[in-house]
């Protein structure tokens, strides 16, 4: 018996990479699948890009007036019929047997939500590294003071009563708001693993997570609100790599010093001899640095099923 799953879209003024993420998402197998693309506001035709696609599974709600993408994906789900409910930015990627995995994982273990690992992926559409998921346990134990989550807000699967239950997406917040609910779905309960790589995080001029005084400001207000702080070190070594993708290494060097001062020195230290090996003192987007070792399996894996969406047409 497939699972019935929601899959919800919000979107706000990016038609240009909406259509790949949507073809990622329609080809999904093995589920009955529903798609909810909620238009936070567009005015770039994004209606007309879901519209030539005339897929019946899908349907759109459009915001004439933004309300932030907390909001959009709330009012998508409150749309939904499904008994599980899955989110997918306007920019990501998904593996096309993403969702049955994960709903079969959280199944055989008797719990509400699901994730798996992530590849962050380039504009054109090629794998540049990936990334891993922790185990459950881990993942639960880190989620007060750091979110060790791969992919975003775009990894998870969850049921929909389990969702409703801890009061869904906090439209107080933008870039940490998938950190926020994480932390209470785990209060809830620990999730399942699926260990392969389910989600493609496109990197690219537009993402959210370049806006770093944002990310500090949201930082501040879910600080202690789980139980433990924040480990301000690891979002300050997080932001460094957010400039490094930019080709910003004035701002980066500030950041990874702010993260050696709190006490991430040896993961600061790592992360500038991994730069100096691999050439990558001068990082910009475009740049595919070489998998690690026990990386490349994943990054061949991710590449099988990337390359079907650049053979289909790749980025809109």
């Amino acid at each position: 018996m497939t699972a019935d799953v929601a899959a919800i879209v919000p979107t706000h003024d990016r038609a240009a990479l909406l259509l790949t993420t949507l073809r990622s998402v329609l080809w999904q197998r093995d589920v009955s699948l529903e798609v909810i693309v909620v238009d936070d506001g567009s005015a770039d035709g994004t209606d007309e890009v879901v519209e030539r696609m005339a897929d019946p599974r899908i349907r759109l709600v459009r915001h004439e007036i933004p309300k932030g993408v907390s909001a959009a994906r709330n009012h998508g789900a409150a749309q939904a019929r499904a008994a599980w409910l899955a989110f997918c930015d306007d920019d990501d990627l998904w593996a096309p047997d993403k969702l049955a995995r994960q709903v079969a994982a959280a199944d055989a273990s008797g719990r509400a939500w699901a994730y798996g690992g992530a590849v962050h992926v380039s504009i054109d559409l090629r794998v540049m590294s990936a990334h891993l998921p922790p185990t459950p346990e881990r993942l639960v134990a880190r989620l007060p003071s750091w979110n060790l989550m791969p992919g975003g807000s775009s990894n998870v699967v969850v049921r929909a009563d389990a969702f409703a239950s801890v009061g869904g997406w906090d439209e107080g917040l933008v870039n940490l708001a998938d950190w926020d609910l994480w932390a209470r779905l785990a209060q809830a309960g620990p999730p399942a693993d699926v260990r392969a790589p389910l989600v493609g995080y496109r990197i690219h001029g537009g993402n959210a997570s370049r806006d770093a005084g944002l990310i500090l400001r949201e930082a501040s207000l879910i600080d202690g609100r789980y139980g433990a702080r924040l480990d301000l070190g690891e979002v300050h070594h997080y932001l460094a790599w957010v400039y490094l993708r930019r080709g910003r290494r004035r701002p980066a060097v500030r950041h990874l010093a702010t993260a050696a001062a709190r006490g991430h020195g040896r993961a600061v230290a790592r992360s500038v001899t991994g730069l100096a090996q691999r050439g990558l003192g001068r990082l910009v987007p475009a740049v595919r640095p070489r998998p690690k070792p026990d990386h490349e399996a994943w990054v061949a894996e991710a590449e099988a099923w990337i390359a079907r969406l650049r053979e289909a047409g790749g980025p809109a």
